[in-house]
């Protein structure tokens, strides 16, 4: 369990607390590139961390994101004009820049020093892998070497377009608790598998043949190895498998909040997410599938554009279509005689249950066992983080290494006296899954 205060720590991250200062040292998505599709295009809305933003794309096809008031009245920019280079308030006409200078102040005598001073505040922003990324944190001139880290390299930004599958679906509850729950394999083995009744193993929904949930269902206490890496650290489920062998389910965890799917056999598509805080009692979880062997085709972009996997089944405005306002259509005949839990979709199941903990869990109430290990690393992991932050100014070290951030999940069956070291050498010819050229 956590300590009331360790729980808050963990699960706030607005701009005055420890937590929201640690995520600013990282670069966090913001949008799909695809929501700002064309320059001079509508302004988004944007709220990170409980800050009200507005994105837009000026004529250049650059793209700014400011605070969402104008400095001015405190009148929303999302109305405003975007137009020649700039977002126009149309309360008064003051107009910004994708930096947030002021580039035209109408109703301010020429000469005055408005012209010189007034701006709003901007962040810094880069489009990379289908994702609109930005930098939320310290301005560069007080960071180390004087500038900004540079983006983490996950795999999935540097494959090809047709080789990557990009989109994001709005949680109901803080971020914690889905990365708590990517991080718990033993809960396959009941929330994703078919009704007691049924004798089949089959889950069309999850990225994962008969074989292999058979052996989850099977071993419902996995037996976790945990390896520490400079962006985070890697976590095996071991559970037992024919002919005296293991099956192992490795999981990619990188701070602050990306995550994997474990599934992954040497061939098939990698699935992985980040999570990032709306406020501190919803999120946007921005999920990526990417094959580094073989472009994604028409029939499997299908399948992951209708939800698959960690991909939930979404709405024009990426909202799951199960949610929390229709009980994400638990369907009890279902439940009683087809699935687990009644909810179709793996993602879906997933969105339900760390839904139902609450928009923040009291994790001060709660009993632990050996299968939360990497629960429990995770935890440790960002307070440790945040407190070295905000107690002693030690910047984390992993947003300057961005190149520890291309590492691999996946799946592998291995002899029964194999270690996890052994196992991650066979699956990845690397010791901590990290993806080379």
């Amino acid at each position: 369990m956590l300590s009331i205060e360790d729980n808050e720590l963990l699960t706030r991250t607005g701009a005055d607390t420890p937590m929201g200062q640690y995520f600013r040292r990282f670069w966090q998505p913001v949008a799909l590139v695809e929501e700002l599709p064309a320059p001079d295009g509508p302004p988004l809305r944007v709220t990170v961390m409980g800050e009200a933003l507005v994105a837009f794309r000026d004529t250049k096809g650059q793209i700014g994101l400011l605070d969402a008031r104008c400095p001015h009245r405190g009148a929303d920019l999302f109305f405003g004009r975007n137009e020649e280079c700039g977002l126009r308030c149309v309360y008064h006409g003051w107009k910004f820049d994708v930096a947030g200078k002021a580039v035209d102040l109408p109703n301010i005598p020429p000469g005055a020093r408005h012209h010189e001073t007034v701006s709003v505040k901007a962040y810094p922003t880069r489009e990379w892998g289908g994702i609109l990324w930005a930098y939320l944190g310290p301005k560069a001139e007080v960071l180390p070497d004087n500038r900004l880290p540079e983006l983490p390299q996950f795999e999935f930004g540097l494959m090809a377009p047709e080789g990557r599958y990009v989109t994001k679906q709005f949680v109901d509850c803080n971020w914690a608790q889905i990365m708590e729950g990517d991080l718990d394999t033993s809960h396959f083995s009941f929330l994703h598998m078919p009704a007691p009744s049924v004798a089949s193993n089959e889950n069309p929904d999850a990225p994962a043949d008969e074989q292999r949930l058979r052996w989850i269902r099977n071993d419902p206490m996995p037996q976790f190895s945990i390896l520490q890496h400079d962006a985070g650290f890697v976590v095996g489920g071991m559970r037992a498998a024919d002919d005296g062998r293991n099956y192992w389910r490795i999981t990619q965890f990188t701070v602050p909040a990306n995550g994997t799917g474990p599934s992954t056999f040497p061939g098939e598509t990698y699935f992985g997410f980040t999570m990032v805080p709306v406020t501190d009692q919803t999120c946007w979880m921005y999920c990526y599938a990417w094959n580094p062997d073989r472009p994604i085709g028409d029939e499997e972009r299908a399948k992951l554009q209708q939800g698959h996997g960690i991909i939930a089944a979404t709405g024009a405005d990426y909202l799951p279509l199960g949610n929390r306002s229709n009980d994400y259509l638990i369907d009890r005949e279902l439940q009683r005689n087809v699935s687990y839990t009644g909810v179709k979709g793996l993602a879906e199941q997933d969105l339900m249950i760390q839904g139902s903990q609450g928009p923040i869990v009291d994790r001060s109430q709660e009993i632990l066992t050996a299968t939360d290990a990497a629960v429990v690393r995770f935890r440790r992991t960002l307070l440790e983080g945040a407190k070295a932050l905000a107690t002693t100014g030690s910047e984390p070290g992993a947003p300057w290494q961005p190149d520890a951030y291309r590492v691999r999940p996946g799946s592998w069956i291995a002899e029964q006296d194999a270690s996890f070291e052994e196992v991650m050498l066979q699956r990845f010819n690397d010791p901590l899954g990290r993806a080379h050229e």
